[in-house]
């Protein structure tokens, strides 16, 4: 039986149905930072991350989410549309950085990332880091950790940015008056046939005389499809992604169009890549 599918089968008039597994990754959020770009700032949390495929992990740790059943009809239509990644704030402002988009493929929604605060945080998929006097944003459950606290204290330091789950989900916080917190790591999965790790926390930014800013956790920063939650001082996250796997014999395609979907073939089953846009795919 192809890995992509666990029932397959025909309904009649031609109507298949079957299991498809799925990695769909919300847009990451952005760094913070303080008024001032030499302040401290927290790291962004990184994209919900829901995972269907094999027994791999999902997001913040949780068990691998049961497969789709699917209509390939050539009608049922299924919505798709790719989370952005959150932006830094305004340089004059002490308002959080902006949380990532959500991501989403028909009834499952992978919530964008938390932005990292200048003081606090935001809450989203994974949470946003604490910049200065303030607490991380919060993870959503079985989809990414929490953001880490910045120190109270002066000199301040933020906290790392929530990663999008496994064994270090949440993000850390400063451990002292000029060292600040590290992203969390992300999660690998080899639903595209190879290993990929997605969906790290944003590092955090220290302040003082000698600091050490955090680092991202694997799967970090603006690259693109990785949801992964930028890293201070202002960094972007990395924009959402919509990974489908399913068998050879089936066919996906875009009417109406908006979507950019890129396919490749894994031994007997078709990998369909979502990258950009919004829009409905629909499955024959």
């Amino acid at each position: 039986m192809p890995l992509g599918a666990s029932r397959f089968g025909f309904a009649g008039s031609g109507v298949v149905e079957f299991d498809l597994q799925y990695l769909v990754i919300g847009g990451g959020g952005g760094a913070g930072a303080s008024q001032y770009v030499s302040d401290s700032g927290g790291g962004g949390g990184a994209g919900g991350y829901r995972n269907s495929y094999a027994s791999e992990t999902s997001g913040d740790s949780s068990s691998t989410e049961s497969t789709l059943a699917i209509t390939a009809d050539g009608s049922t239509t299924y919505a798709v549309s790719i989370g952005l990644s959150g932006g830094a704030p305004p340089a004059s402002s002490y308002s959080a950085a902006g949380n990532g988009g959500n991501s989403q493929f028909g009834s499952i929604t992978s919530i964008g990332g938390g932005g990292g605060g200048t003081h606090g945080a935001n809450s989203g998929g994974a949470g946003g880091g604490g910049g200065h006097a303030g607490g991380g944003g919060s993870g959503t459950s079985t989809q990414g950790g929490d953001g880490g606290s910045g120190r109270t204290s002066s000199p301040w330091a933020g906290g790392g940015g929530g990663g999008g789950g496994g064994a270090s989900g949440n993000g850390q916080t400063a451990a002292n008056y000029q060292t600040a917190g590290n992203g969390a790591n992300g999660l690998a999965s080899s639903i595209t046939g190879s290993s990929v790790t997605r969906a790290g926390g944003g590092g955090a930014r220290a302040q003082g005389a000698s600091p050490t800013q955090g680092s991202g956790g694997s799967g970090s920063g603006t690259t693109a499809n990785y949801g992964g939650g930028g890293n201070a001082n202002r960094g972007s996250g990395g924009t959402g992604v919509v990974i489908l796997r399913y068998p050879t014999t089936v066919t996906i395609s875009n009417p109406g169009g908006g979507l950019t979907i890129v396919t490749s073939s894994v031994g007997s089953d078709t990998v369909a890549q979502i990258k950009s846009g919004s829009g409905n795919v629909v499955f024959s």
